[in-house]
């Protein structure tokens, strides 16, 4: 194909492909589509039979024989089955292919071809009949060497190959990962691929896919990365997966979310410190599968970030942040912060503008903790506080970010993203409306601000330890009207009553409650500096403005987000 061909020109061979299989000797249908170096085979069952390098002759075939790809899967999470499908056809005049379910139900999909990648979009599903997730993909490929398990990436770095096939989520409510994992967040875990088995041959012990825990005791985050062999890879997502013979296959999923649902989640499985809890999950009004949209795209792997990725993102309209002109991914614009200690900065800005750095990570100024109460304003509205410690007159994080802003310096500070820490506007002493809860429970009976007997309706899931991670008892609690109350287990016969209760935790006032009120099971995070409640989403919002205020207001211009799994 000649480079840069419109995308006429590609429709009018993906139709001559149809044309020449339909007269030849198979029964098989295939459509044929290509972009500037990449192109790919659907059959009239609904699966990618082909995915090819087009810049090399011949063409590379990367879509394994014995695995063909389904566009589309369905997913579900009640029966936990997949369907995929059993039949397509394909409308030319309105790239559009109709795909068929063994469950009976019907899929719309449009596909259409940019000079880079292909777009892919889900119009309809009807009628549902069950599925409440869809899932781009498996796509299967036979490259063995490298994959990015976070936006769901295939590569071939080698001299000879040199090629990738990657996907990239195009709308809020697409995410990496299998429609089948709890949570939607993939498990912090370990897997044996090996990048390259004549460097790095696996031992007899081990085979492709095995999984791992972290090491450790899975509390200790240095402990996490114990296994140093290559072929202990860990995995933070699973937007590509490995099989049993090393070879990467890419994943994404769209829920609907407009239903109420419950998980059972760990984000580090496996571990005794780290046990499933059973979380409710509040549902989200409009936010469904329907318009869940992918890139595909195939490139040589020496040039996809800048050529292919980076495209993608300008041409849908995706985040594209620069620092000094250049995207945040750009290689070309790595470069390391200072990191400060000790809090003394007299010469701190001079030092990194010598070193050509382009940020002061305040470091030993501590976590930064959303606290909505101070407005964004954290020395005060008028600077009162001067945390920035200098031997002729102490600087507020204003001033002392336009210091660093008149040498092209930009000030960071670590935060500990949504955890709502004791002591901040949504936590306490007056907890927040719009916490996020594990689970729901009735009061049986009225409460005295004295009372320590907490009768509840249902005692299901209350013995568990609060949280996905670490489960530190000292942050197990319910919430009940304008009251924190912690405590530890429930009785197993009626009367179903809270055990080891202390009132008017974290500085709460204990009140009287009646009976029939609510009774919160909190999702908390961890100790360790990071201790605090987690907010439903439309608090997560206000957080978000928070920050921004925060930016605006103080002249920060980085953030640390630590402890992003909040």
């Amino acid at each position: 194909m000649i480079p840069y061909m419109d995308n006429m020109c590609k429709k009018c061979i993906s139709l001559l492909a149809v044309s020449l299989t339909l007269f030849g000797c198979t029964t098989e249908k295939t459509w044929d589509f290509q972009t500037d170096y990449f192109s790919i085979g659907i059959n009239d069952k609904g699966y990618i039979t082909s995915m090819k390098n087009t810049t090399v002759s011949p063409n590379r075939e990367f879509s394994p024989a014995d695995k063909p790809s389904p566009l589309l899967s369905l997913y579900d999470s009640e029966k936990k089955v997949y369907y995929t499908p059993q039949k397509a056809v394909y409308n030319a005049e309105a790239d559009c292919f109709t795909l068929e379910y063994p469950n009976g139900s019907v899929a719309t999909i449009t596909l259409q071809p940019a000079d880079k990648y292909f777009k892919l979009t889900l119009n309809s599903l009807e009628p549902r009949n069950g599925i409440d997730c869809i899932q781009w993909g498996s796509y299967y490929t036979n490259i063995d060497n490298l994959l990015g398990e976070i936006i769901g990436v295939a590569r071939d770095t080698s001299d000879v190959v040199n090629y990738s096939i990657g996907m990239l989520a195009l709308n809020d409510n697409t995410i990496g990962g299998t429609a089948d994992i709890e949570g939607d967040a993939a498990p912090f875990q370990y897997i044996i691929h090996t990048p390259d088995a004549k460097r790095f041959p696996l031992p007899d012990s081990l085979h492709e896919g095995q999984v791992f825990t972290l090491g450790g005791n899975g509390i200790s985050d240095v402990a996490f990365y114990a296994n140093k062999e290559p072929y202990y890879r860990i995995m933070y997502g699973n937007a590509a997966m490995v099989d049993s013979l090393g070879r990467i296959f890419l994943n994404y999923q769209s829920r609907d979310r407009t239903k109420s649902r419950q998980v059972h989640y760990s984000l580090i499985p496996n571990m005794p410190a780290n046990i499933p809890n059973h979380i409710d999950v509040e549902p989200i009004p409009g936010v469904d599968f329907i318009g869940s949209s992918i890139a595909l795209w195939g490139s040589p792997d020496s040039t996809a970030l800048m050529d292919v990725i980076q495209d993608i993102v300008l041409s849908e309209g995706l985040p594209h942040p620069t620092v000094n002109g250049k995207w945040i991914k750009d290689p070309a614009a790595y470069s390391p912060d200072v990191m400060t200690s000790g809090n003394q900065y007299d010469s701190i800005i001079s030092y990194t503008a010598k070193l050509g750095f382009p940020a002061i990570h305040a470091y030993d100024q501590g976590f930064l903790r959303p606290d909505r109460a101070n407005e964004g304003y954290l020395d005060g509205r008028n600077q009162e506080k001067k945390p920035f410690r200098f031997h002729f007159g102490n600087k507020s994080h204003r001033e002392f970010a336009d210091m660093a802003a008149a040498k092209g310096i930009m000030l960071g500070r670590v935060n500990i993203t949504n955890s709502l820490a004791p002591g901040t506007k949504d936590a306490s002493p007056v907890p927040s409306d719009s916490l996020c809860y594990q689970q729901k429970r009735i009061l049986m009976k009225d409460l005295s601000p004295e009372d320590t007997v907490i009768i509840v309706d249902d005692p299901t899931y209350l013995e568990e330890i609060a949280s996905w991670e670490g489960h530190c008892e000292n942050l197990n609690m319910v919430k009940i009207g304008g009251e924190l109350i912690h405590y530890l287990g429930v009785s197993e016969t009626a009367p179903y009553t809270l055990k080891n209760v202390t009132r008017g935790y974290w500085g709460t006032k204990p009140t009287a409650h009646k009976a029939n009120d609510t009774v919160y099971k909190l999702q908390v995070t961890i100790n360790y500096g990071y201790e605090g409640i987690i907010p439903n989403l439309a608090l997560q919002d206000k957080i978000a403005e928070y920050y921004a205020d925060v930016s605006h207001l103080c002249g920060l211009t980085l953030y640390d987000f630590d402890g992003q799994e909040f």
